[in-house]
């Protein structure tokens, strides 16, 4: 197979072309200026962070509906959280899930392995090239597995320095948020209204956590990505900090909390949506330096579980089918540019996190590549087009002018646009493995 456009890789645009042998790239041709008329082609995108609830939540998502939607935009590899039932938090459950994986996922897969307040032993024998990293939620959010005690959090970060695996930390401070919730329900009753989300889970909330986080990363040595950061407070105190990294999602760069009057629940995810300055200065992040990832926190519900005030909604939202076309209409915004768009994407993830021959368009690496184009006619983005099994999005309305035209992983064409998915019946994506020593 041979594929030919104007080519986005390693901070560089060009027209060339692209020859593939059963999952590899064996050849890139340089023919020189990109072409106006030509489509794009990008590594697959990585999405270091979804929930594609599957074992044990698979009313909402499933491995096979979920990793459909990601090859319809454009996402290749995903790394999927653990808070499932069961969560993964043993290797058992870890090979599990990678079992199901191998025989229902569309795309590339792989799974973080989740912190408790017991479970270091788990932990320190697991094989590092099999996952991602360890996942650490510092606030109370879906499946239970909230871990704050001060020691049980130096013993896990100092297992992520002996392992060598980065810790992705949920940074929210419990306390603060049962503190505003008592508030709220005192003051607005049981029936409060969702707009309050982002009083509750405020920016003291998101602060106080990440700050802790940076306090015992700097003292254990261990890495550190404190997730789906929300604020411009954090992003502040990230940059201040060493060997902290900042994954932005794409709900805090497209929504803000006005948006709550018009979207309600469907906009509800933790951390909260926050103001619209906040918004700005991620926005501005996108450029500096300061978010170094783009991920989605991708977590369908069914729609009836979306309904009620603050606190019956449940938390979180599909997205991993629009994010591409999404961060690309960026661009046409003037907020960032094409390279930009494919290094927090696809470039930053590999290499953050050590993803073995994926990430980039280099000859010996792996076929995975996203193919878009840039329209003069604007898509409206609506429910009718959404493949998760959960069938809405909370972008319904927005128009970009950028399509996800065809998504190939390991060399095999997954999805076409206005065909859908056209991967084989037989085609599943492949175990991602990592290097954490890169």
């Amino acid at each position: 197979m041979v594929i030919r456009g104007n080519i986005i890789n390693e901070g560089r645009i060009f027209n060339g072309s692209i020859r593939i042998e059963g999952d590899t790239i064996v050849e890139i041709e340089d023919r020189g200026a990109p072409l106006p008329s030509a489509d794009y082609i990008l590594p697959g995108v990585i999405d270091e962070h979804v929930h594609f609830r599957e074992p044990g939540l698979t009313e909402k998502g499933d491995i096979e509906s979920e990793s459909r939607a990601a090859a319809a935009g454009g996402v290749t590899s995903f790394f999927d959280m653990p808070n499932t039932k069961p969560q993964t938090t043993t290797r058992e459950a870890l090979h599990d899930k990678l079992q199901l994986a191998a025989r229902k996922s569309l795309v590339n897969y792989a799974f973080f392995i989740g912190a408790t307040n017991d479970n270091s032993a788990e932990l320190e024998g697991i094989d590092a090239t099999l996952v991602p990293g360890i996942k650490l939620f510092m606030g109370a959010s879906t499946g239970n597995m909230l871990v704050d005690g001060e020691q049980a959090l130096t013993n896990i970060f100092k297992v992520g320095k002996r392992v060598g695996l980065p810790i992705v930390a949920h940074c929210e401070d419990s306390a603060l948020i049962a503190r505003n919730e008592s508030i709220a329900r005192n003051e607005f009753g049981s029936e409060a209204e969702v707009r309050l989300h982002s009083v509750i889970r405020n920016e003291e909330v998101c602060l106080s956590s990440t700050r802790k986080a940076i306090a015992i990363a700097e003292a254990s040595g261990a890495r550190l990505m404190i997730a789906h950061v929300s604020t411009d407070a954090e992003l502040r105190e990230i940059s201040a900090a060493r060997n902290v990294s900042a994954e932005g999602c794409v709900a805090y760069l497209f929504f803000c909390d006005q948006d709550y009057e018009r979207l309600g629940a469907r906009i509800k995810c933790n951390p909260a949506i926050k103001s619209a300055a906040d918004r700005q200065a991620l926005r501005q992040a996108l450029t500096d330096g300061r978010l170094h990832t783009i991920a989605t926190d991708h977590a369908p519900h069914l729609m009836e579980q979306k309904q009620g005030g603050v606190f019956k909604a449940v938390s979180g939202m599909p997205s991993v089918q629009f994010s591409l076309p999404l961060m690309l209409s960026l661009v046409d915004e003037g907020v960032l540019n094409l390279t930009q768009v494919v290094q927090l994407m696809c470039h930053n993830p590999a290499s953050y996190f050590g993803v073995q021959q994926r990430g980039f368009i280099r000859e010996g690496y792996k076929a995975d590549l996203t193919i878009v184009r840039h329209t003069d006619c604007p898509n409206t983005i609506n429910n009718q087009e959404v493949l998760s099994k959960c069938g809405w999005t909370p972008f319904v309305g927005i128009q970009t002018h950028w399509q996800v035209q065809s998504t190939i992983c390991n060399g095999t064409t997954v999805y076409r646009h206005n065909e859908g998915i056209v991967a084989p019946d037989n085609h599943r994506g492949q175990q991602i493995v990592f290097n954490h020593d890169n």
